[in-house]
């Protein structure tokens, strides 16, 4: 399973890049985990050419047995904790009248736990996008709502895979309520807001690099569960400080900034943000411009024999939404839908990077964002 994780930290960062540059001002938080697992299902029915730039896209091209493993770490991610909550949940729903084949749905199910769900696309694609995000609703324990807005199902749609992730736990050390005060956040090098700060003062395991002026701080929640910072120090020219390190950012130097061997447990002073997080994206034109691929090959889909029916097979990769709250919770919705072409096409303090939970480094990364 290592190699899928290498792979799945792979597309994580150049995924967390495509965002960066296409939202330069904004707060960025993504679950690269669900994405990744969302994108392997429709992987798993790719062929030919866009099997090819799917793996390549997704890092998968020298990962053998690349489904076997995500079942494995599905499997993992679902095991029962007695300190926090994590599961990672798969679905298919697809239109009652469209035929799909039997080695597809088996092997969906087998191998991401994901059952197909039959509903009337055609006839009431409302009430499916209703019923999906009632589904939603329930895997995150109703904290993400209307993940798909009215108009996103249409009576285009023939399959849509959708994951959820939710993760709750709890801080190894609380921040007490009475040490949370009103404090400046600095957003950039030339703008500060006031926010709730949360304090704490414990031992906790820190690592600084000279060579790069970078902090790295591990917050631990209950069992092997922890939140990585890494928050760079700000620059004497003025420039951001965040721009800089993302510019410098990749696995390996991630791999060796995070090592648990080359961190100190130390006193350390923590002011945290206490915050909540709400994005909500389509990830459309990001993820065909990673992928250099704007259409699904009818010849090269292995999800249906009725796309063999139609020119193209579009792919619309879409409505990501997720929702976090310092050290409580976090929620990832992210939907896919096919649509056959002849029914139409459509279309923490400073700023810092923050990834969690990294369960010793053993499964990938489930969030990233400043």
């Amino acid at each position: 399973m290592e190699g899928l994780a290498r792979a799945n930290s792979l597309f994580a960062l150049d995924l967390y890049r495509a965002l960066s540059a296409s939202n330069s001002e904004g707060n960025l938080f993504f679950s690269p985990l669900s994405i990744s697992a969302a994108l392997s299902m429709v992987y798993l029915g790719a062929r030919g050419d866009t099997a090819e730039e799917m793996a390549k896209v997704l890092s998968f091209s020298s990962v053998s047995d690349v489904h076997a493993h995500f079942e494995t770490l599905t499997s993992t991610i679902n095991s029962p904790s007695a300190s926090y909550i994590l599961k990672l949940a798969n679905r298919l729903y697809g239109e009652k009248t469209f035929s799909f084949l039997p080695e597809y749905l088996d092997s969906t199910l087998k191998l991401y736990h994901a059952d197909l769900q039959a509903v009337d696309f055609i006839g009431a694609s409302d009430d499916s996008r209703q019923l999906i995000n009632k589904w939603v609703e329930e895997q995150t324990e109703s904290k993400i709502k209307d993940l798909l807005k009215p108009g996103t199902v249409t009576g285009m749609t023939r399959l849509v895979l959708v994951t959820a992730i939710y993760f709750k736990g709890n801080w190894l050390h609380i921040f007490k309520a009475r040490d949370t005060k009103e404090m400046p956040f600095k957003i950039n090098q030339n703008e500060s807001r006031p926010v709730e700060m949360m304090y704490q003062k414990k031992m906790f395991l820190f690592r600084y690099i000279p060579e790069y002026e970078l902090q790295v701080l591990e917050l631990p929640y209950k069992q092997e569960v922890s939140m990585l910072i890494l928050l760079p120090n700000e620059t004497q020219d003025g420039s951001d400080p965040l721009l800089k390190l993302e510019s410098e950012l990749t696995l390996d130097k991630l791999l060796d900034w995070t090592k648990k061997e080359m961190s100190r447990r130390m006193d350390i002073r923590v002011h945290l943000p206490k915050f909540k997080l709400e994005v909500e994206s389509s990830l459309s034109k990001i993820l065909q411009e990673m992928a250099q691929l704007s259409e699904w090959k009818a010849q090269d889909c292995g999800i249906s024999e009725a796309a063999k029916d139609t020119s193209m097979l579009p792919l619309k990769y879409d409505q990501m939404k997720v929702s976090q709250e310092t050290g409580s919770e976090a929620n990832i919705g992210f939907r896919h839908a096919l649509m056959p072409s002849y029914l139409g096409s459509s279309e923490a303090s400073e700023g810092s990077i923050f990834k969690f939970p990294d369960a010793d480094r053993v499964c990938t990364d489930l969030d990233f964002g400043f």
